[in-house]
């Protein structure tokens, strides 16, 4: 039940955005942009996604080494990709506990501290994101803010708050673990309703944060860091390239800003494939730097595209690095269900 009420959600919200998306959408001149779109720029676009797929990937044995955990750098690509095109397909961000399932399943960590590093991965671009996008809205051109900018501006407040508590939370958790966990527990009222699940929920939290131990190691840290901005640099670069190649005149901050909303609008419950999420994301923050009209045929056109082709990138590369990654499970829908019945496994081993 839980499952298919998480499906359920995940359909809503795809439903919305696609309806949200369409209004947007000048559908003739969107067909005609694509068919135009040129084999030049689809290959440009690709070569800067593969940088932002490497970054992406690699950045995260900085996370796994201060649990004691160590992967070759090729096993390490291949499970970070098949969780990618996990987390891109699959609606609720169900795929996030494949990574963390293929570390576990090699008995170097406990499913709870490895998922605390994917936590750390989440906050930090939360955190990134939401600065990103709330600067890129605050110098945005001030016609466009008074126009178009209540819901943005609402979205750029409510996300950079949301990931600025959640990275407070994940400070003090750090310096007082047992103090912050007393303190959720009484503010939930679990240590007083339900001891025992107290105790289980008091355990898994202790677990989380050691998956944390990252911000702690500047020699972890630091390289997380600086392969986090050159990963979101890469993304932004990439997205402005293919604006230009189609033909869509706008700034680099604006290639930024649409990157920055996108990634806050696909943080939320997400539908399966995000559709509808995506093109929402990439279509609201342009009004801030191009015409209503400009935005329902290029704007549209644009965001089907870069949809696309990271759709295919995903999932060509998943279906490949899941013969390397080996197992039991031999295909993505298998490593799904290992990996969600792992996670529950995870969240009761304290039991």
């Amino acid at each position: 039940m839980k499952l298919f009420l998480k499906i359920l959600f995940s359909l809503l919200v795809g439903a919305v955005c696609i309806w949200l998306s369409l209004k947007m959408i000048d559908v003739p001149t969107t067909l005609k942009v694509l068919r135009e779109l040129t084999p030049s720029a689809v290959v440009i676009y690709l070569a800067t996604l593969a940088v932002t797929h490497y970054f992406r990937a690699c950045r995260w044995k900085y996370l796994l080494r201060p649990l004691g955990v160590s992967l070759p750098h090729n096993r390490l690509l291949a499970i970070s990709t098949v969780g990618f095109a996990g987390i891109l397909l699959l609606p609720f961000r169900l795929g996030e506990f494949i990574r963390p399932y293929y570390v576990v399943r090699s008995g170097q960590s406990r499913m709870s501290a490895v998922l605390g590093t994917v936590a750390v991965e989440r906050i930090v671009d939360g955190l990134l994101i939401s600065i990103l996008f709330f600067v890129c809205y605050m110098t945005a051109p001030a016609a466009a803010s008074d126009t178009y900018g209540p819901a943005l501006r609402l979205g750029a407040w409510v996300s950079l708050l949301g990931f600025l508590g959640a990275t407070l939370f994940l400070t003090v958790a750090l310096t007082w673990t047992e103090g912050t966990i007393r303190l959720v527990l009484r503010l939930t009222l679990l240590a007083h309703l339900t001891p025992g699940l107290g105790e289980r929920i008091a355990d898994k939290l202790r677990a989380l944060v050691k998956g944390f131990k990252a911000l702690h190691e500047p020699r972890d840290l630091v390289p997380f860091l600086l392969q986090t901005v050159l990963y979101w640099g890469s993304n932004g670069v990439g997205m402005w390239l293919l604006a230009r190649s189609m033909n869509l005149d706008i700034p680099l901050v604006a290639a930024f800003a649409t990157m920055a909303f996108t990634g806050v609008v696909i943080s939320l419950p997400n539908s399966p494939g995000l559709a509808g999420q995506f093109e929402y994301g990439v279509m609201r923050p342009l009004l801030l730097y191009v015409s209503f009209e400009t935005v329902r045929g290029l704007g549209g056109a644009y965001a089907i595209a870069l949809h696309g082709i990271q759709f295919v990138w995903y999932l060509v590369l998943g279906v490949v690095a899941l013969l390397f990654v080996g197992g039991r499970a031999t295909s993505l829908r298998e490593v799904v269900i290992e990996s969600n019945r792992a996670a529950v496994e995870g969240a009761s081993e304290a039991q």
